[in-house]
C-alpha cells in the first residue's frame, strides 16, 4: 500500500522548500501531481522518492 505524504512533510524531505515553491514545480511539471483528498492535497511516497532519487543521480 502506497503511504501518501502532506505538503509539510514533502516540504521537509525537500529539505524546507516553501509552500510557492512547491507548488512552482508542481506546475512545472518538476514535481509530481498531488493527489486531493477531502480538500487537502497529498502525494504520493513512491512517487516522491522517486523524483528525489533522479535529482541524486543527475548530479
Amino acid at each position: 500500500m502506497t503511504r501518501l505524504i502532506t505538503l509539510n512533510e514533502l516540504s521537509r524531505r525537500l529539505g524546507g522548500r516553501g509552500r510557492t515553491s512547491i507548488y512552482r514545480d508542481v506546475s512545472l511539471s518538476r514535481l509530481p501531481q498531488p493527489k486531493k483528498i477531502g480538500g487537502r492535497l497529498y502525494w504520493r511516497e513512491d512517487e516522491v522518492d522517486a523524483f528525489i532519487e533522479e535529482l541524486a543521480d543527475a548530479e
